[in-house]
């Protein structure tokens, strides 16, 4: 018996010092394992908290316009911003003890261990608010051990090296809520057309039930279920002392108003504005070694809405059922910010845009800024040439050109620079390149930043060098500046993620394309286009429209077998427009052929409704005169065809007009007494 107790004994002693050594071997392997995990996560360092963010789009008064997104759209909202009701909400539902543990809560983990010991798989989840974020920012969502274990990695890092409202915060910015919205703030915007620092109880516990699941929990989905999670979640906060009872029956009364379809209708305004801007802004921001890829900007556009409003308007007024294609683009006078754009017909068809990626021949449109090399030369708005048919000869008389007026016809008499301006005649282009010289054009082309050809051909007075409605139009913005140089511009300021103004828009400095005499001169011609005094074989091209007109404009029209343009200002905005078929189709139906001043008018007409008529300023210098228009001389009352045309105080004519075939009768009698006939011929 002795034997055996003693034997019992030693087994005891033994199993002791088994067991103490087993727990001392598994309290050092625990200290180890988080000695070796501090040591891990310290060289580790901190996860980064970088995710994807969308790039939000203001117009000129801070109205939101559009997004841009890689993947996931997503804004970001800082913790303090959002409504608290979110805030607790989320909590309530996904993590009550978020504030009080270090990432895992363990009772939860032990239960989620026997449910998935029991099934044999993994079936439930335990997972905190740490390791939901951890896992939304570096993992995937597969069910595995392997994903749990670095799940509870990162999650270890994340408590060590960011605050509980940090680790908040940025779940809060990437939890999925359906329907391709990430974060709050896209969801709250998606669902309630409203901002998350905005919500109320009612909404802020319906959303706060919708990442569980959001096939399941989205109101847009499945509003019973939501409706059940949201009365879960209030109930929750109730019982966590987080609202009241009258708080809870008040939220669960409210009726919620769902503008996910308001939402999807505001992300279609000017898309082919904001691919403009996307452009613009990349180039910018590459300059400044940024990436806009990075996303989380928040870029303030140029954009009148007002102006964008009347372009579409108007396109969609007057473009005919056919492929015809359109460009629009409006620019600020004095600033050069492009203030409306449409660079087609349909964006979800075709985001080919016509304004700025198309260049095409823009034919009479040109001849503005061949007269300013003109006028520089010594030509006057009164400068007469014979415009008969003409067979011009270049290259060193190796090649001929023949160049046609729109209707097929010619003047029978010279014809001022205002006149051939007006009716657009060719013969009067080409004649005046011939006389400027090339050279003289091409500089005159690079100074307005428009393309230019090395080859001597005659052709290119009638716009046979093509550019963009973009280029063409910021050249004629340029005139209308009174030859101060613009530069078209989307942008007006560029902030990035943090909050910090990357990019400003500064006026740039002060440079003269033109003067202010040569540009007034070429602004009052292009008045001429509206006024039926200029017509001769051809009418005045824009007289179409005169009727239409409550404002003063100055316009030059274009025309090739394909392609229609019409460019104009008032002494505040610049607008162009184009039609024609992306093909190159001939232009033949009349139908297609109006659209483009049926367009311009009506956009213009709109953005000037309820303005006092501005005047473009005369500049030092230059005088208005009443002259004859099928002479140039000084206008007397006999003379048909009378029109105040603003020239050069130096250029003023002195000579009188002489016509005898209008005279009545009694002037004829009179005439026959010689000291009368002589008084009238030399006065």
């Amino acid at each position: 018996m002795k034997r055996k107790h003693y034997i019992r004994q030693r087994k005891r002693k033994r199993f002791s010092k088994r067991l103490a050594l087993l727990t001392i071997t598994m309290v050092s392997a625990v200290i180890v394992g988080l000695i070796s995990l501090r040591i891990y996560a310290q060289i580790a360092g901190a996860p980064t908290l970088t995710v994807p963010k969308a790039t939000i789009f203001l117009d000129q008064h801070d109205h939101q316009i559009g997004d841009y997104f890689q993947s996931e759209r997503r804004y970001w909202l800082e913790l303090d911003k959002m409504s608290p009701y979110l805030t607790e909400a989320t909590v309530a539902i996904e993590d009550k003890d978020f504030y009080k543990h270090g990432g895992f809560d363990y009772s939860r983990i032990a239960g989620a261990l026997l449910a998935d010991i029991k099934a044999g798989r993994k079936v439930q989840g335990a997972s905190t608010l740490t390791q939901q974020y951890a896992r939304n920012l570096y993992l995937s969502h597969e069910k595995t051990w392997t994903r749990k274990i670095n799940e509870a990695l990162y999650a270890y890092r994340l408590e060590i090296f960011y605050s509980k409202d940090e680790i908040l915060e940025g779940y809060l910015n990437t939890v999925y809520y359906g329907h391709g919205m990430y974060g709050a703030e896209a969801a709250s915007r998606y669902y309630f057309g409203k901002s998350a620092s905005e919500l109320t109880l009612a909404e802020a516990a319906m959303l706060a039930g919708i990442p569980k699941g959001p096939t399941y929990y989205s109101p847009i989905a499945n509003i019973e279920k939501a409706t059940n999670r949201q009365k879960l979640i209030l109930t929750l906060m109730e019982q966590q002392g987080k609202i009241t009872t009258e708080e809870k029956a008040h939220a669960e009364k409210e009726q919620l108003v769902y503008k996910n379809s308001e939402w999807v209708a505001s992300k279609s305004i000017a898309p082919y504005f904001l691919d403009v801007v996307w452009t613009e802004a990349s180039e910018i921001l590459e300059s400044k070694n940024m990436n806009i890829s990075e996303g989380g900007w928040t870029i303030k556009t140029t954009l009148n809405q007002a102006h964008q409003k009347a372009a579409e308007a108007a396109i969609e007024k007057n473009m005919p059922k056919t492929d015809l294609q359109v460009g629009l683009v409006s620019m600020d006078v004095n600033t050069g910010f492009v203030t409306a754009l449409v660079g087609g017909r349909d964006y979800s068809t075709s985001s080919f845009n016509r304004v700025t990626l198309s260049e095409r021949q823009p034919g009479s449109s040109i001849k503005p800024i061949l007269y300013a090399a003109a006028l520089e030369k010594g030509f006057t708005p009164l400068t007469f040439l014979n415009v008969g048919e003409t067979i011009f000869t270049y290259d060193n008389g190796r090649a001929t050109y023949k160049p046609q007026n729109v209707n097929g016809q010619f003047a029978s008499q010279e014809m001022s620079l205002a006149q051939a301006m007006a009716i657009s005649d060719n013969i009067y282009a080409v004649k005046t390149l011939e006389q400027v010289g090339y050279k003289a054009f091409r500089e005159m082309l690079q100074r307005f930043d428009l393309n230019y050809t090395e080859k001597d051909n005659p052709s290119i007075a009638l716009g046979t060098i093509e550019t963009s409605l973009y280029d063409l139009t910021n050249a004629y913005n340029t005139i209308a500046a009174e030859g101060e140089k613009r530069s078209a511009t989307t942008i007006l300021s560029i902030t990035n993620a943090n909050g910090d103004v990357v990019y400003q828009h500064a006026n740039p400095e002060e440079k003269r394309v033109l003067s202010a005499q040569d540009a007034y001169l070429l602004t009052d011609m292009m008045t001429g286009i509206f006024d039926p005094v200029y017509s001769d074989y051809s009418p005045a091209t824009g007289v179409s429209i005169r009727g239409r007109m409550t404002h003063t404009y100055a316009a030059k029209s274009g025309t090739t077998i394909s392609d229609q343009w019409l460019i104009g200002y008032t002494p505040s905005i610049t607008t162009g427009v184009w039609n024609g078929y992306d093909q190159g189709k001939t232009l033949s139906v009349q139908e297609d052929m109006a659209a483009t001043k049926q367009v311009w008018i009506d956009f213009m007409e709109t953005v000037h409704n309820g303005k006092a008529n501005e005047e473009f300023r005369v500049p030092d210098g230059i005088e208005g005169v009443v002259v004859d228009i099928e002479t140039g001389k000084l206008a007397m009352d006999a003379c048909p065809k009378q029109r105040l045309v603003h020239v050069k105080a130096t250029d003023i004519p002195t000579e009188k007009c002489r016509t005898f075939e209008f005279f009545e009768p009694d002037t004829w009698g009179n005439l026959l007494d010689f000291e009368v006939f002589s008084d009238f011929w030399w006065n």
